[in-house]
Parts: structure tokens; sequence; C-alpha cells
């Protein structure tokens, strides 16, 4: 993944400075602020969630907090700020082309011996005709709490709960270590 990282970045050299004198490392560095922003909001309000009301109130506050806290983020950066995984909860974090490439080449890597907690890529690309950076973090799944919801032996009550709000719901079977999914950003150029 290094010499690929690096081909990127020798691919890339032409334009590693760039609008105000942002280089690509400056605005990775911002985009792993804004995820342990994002993701430090999120874990808070789940935690509060699971030690007030266990697995069931840790499911409503994801189904109703995620994605606001995530607009929040986004509000206050001006970049698009989420999550995605290729077993999606909700249809609407399915991920994009590049998106996809990515978790794979995560999936690839991790099957390789790479850690989880420390896979990252960011280029910058083309979308709806402009360029812009795009930057992923992994998000590998922990014994706890993440297994409750997601793992491979759901209380029966909680499957109920996630049945319900997510008819749609591909995101079970996780063991811990897996890849859950991924932290995405896309910064305007």
């Amino acid at each position: 993944m290094k010499q690929r990282l690096l081909a990127a970045w020798i691919v890339l050299a032409p334009v590693c400075v760039l609008a105000a004198g942002t280089s690509l490392d400056e605005r990775a560095a911002d985009s792993r602020a804004a995820v342990r922003a994002f993701m430090g909001d999120l874990k808070s309000t789940l935690k509060s969630a699971l030690k007030s009301g266990g697995p069931l109130a840790g499911i409503e506050v994801c189904s109703r907090s995620a994605a606001a806290i995530a607009a929040e983020h986004s509000r206050r950066t001006g970049w698009r700020i989420g999550r995605t995984s290729l077993k999606p909860r909700n249809p609407a974090n399915a991920p994009d082309a590049w998106e996809r490439k990515v978790l794979r080449d995560f999936e690839a890597r991790r099957a390789a011996g790479e850690d989880p907690r420390k896979m990252e890529y960011f280029e910058v690309v083309p979308l709806k005709g402009k360029r812009v950076f795009r930057y992923m973090k992994a998000i590998p799944a922990a014994a706890k709490p993440c297994l409750a919801c997601h793992g491979t032996a759901i209380a029966p009550e909680v499957a109920r709960k996630l049945d319900e709000l997510y008819p749609e719901d591909r995101a079970r079977g996780y063991r811990a270590g897996d890849i859950r999914g991924a932290f995405t950003i896309v910064q305007p150029m």
C-alpha cells in the first residue's frame, strides 16, 4: 500500500500545492482532525444512550442522531462528512464507486495483515466536473459496543428493532476487527 501511496504522490506531485497553499498532507491532517471530532461526538452520544438504555437506546440514537451529527460537522467545515460501508445499515450511507473501491482496498489490506485502526486513504479526484480532495478512514468493529448491533449473535429484541428501523439492513455478521465501514470526507478544492 505504501508503494501505491508513493505512486499516487508522484503522480499528483504537480498538484500538491493546492488552493491557498494547502498541501495534500495538510488536507489529510485536517481530515483526520475532522474524523476525530465527528467520531468523538458520535461516540459520546452513543455511549450515553447505551449507558442509559442499552443497545435499544443506542439504536434509537443512531437512527435519529448520526446523520444530524454528520450534517453539523459538514456545516462547520464546509465539507461533506459521513460514514459508508460495503454492508450499510441505512441505504442513504451506501458507498459511491470511489468509496466502494477504497473499502475493497481496505478489505484487501486487512486480509494482508494491516491493522484496520490505522487504515486511511486520500487523493484528488474529479467529482461532478470539479476536482475534490477525498479522504477515507476505516472503522474497525470493536467487540463492545459494536457487536451488540452489528455482530453475529444479536439479541432478538435488538434484531426486531433493527428490522423495524432499517428494513434493508445489511450491517450484521461482523466480528471484532472486521472493517465495519469508513468515515468519508469530500473537500472542495
